[in-house]
């Protein structure tokens, strides 16, 4: 999992919205079941991140979710990353897996 790919999508969303897991994983060069671990990383780490199946569905953030960039020192960055790579590591799922029919 590449930390900067985290912020990325993060940042992407909130410029966007709402994207689809085939486009962020065109953007990002990484495959959709890669962009689908990307987003439970998050969400574990307690990011208001959704996806929704369906054709008005998409990944998405919680309407009021904000995250200003220069208020993340470096070292606050690292913390929130080493803190999602911990959750990551643990193989934890939330109590549930992620939908494979996201994986089309």
């Amino acid at each position: 999992m590449s930390d900067s790919r985290l912020f990325k999508i993060l940042y992407y969303l909130l410029d966007r919205e709402r994207a689809t897991a085939p486009e962020l994983a065109a953007e990002f060069e990484v495959s959709t079941r890669t962009i689908y671990r990307d987003v439970e990383a998050l969400s574990s780490a307690g990011i208001p991140i959704y996806a929704e199946p369906g054709r008005s569905g998409g990944i998405y953030l919680l309407q009021d979710f904000i995250l200003d960039r220069a208020t993340l020192s470096e070292n606050e960055r690292q913390e929130v990353l080493t803190a999602i790579q911990s959750i990551f590591a643990t193989g934890y799922t939330g109590g549930k897996e992620v939908n494979e029919s996201f994986n089309h």
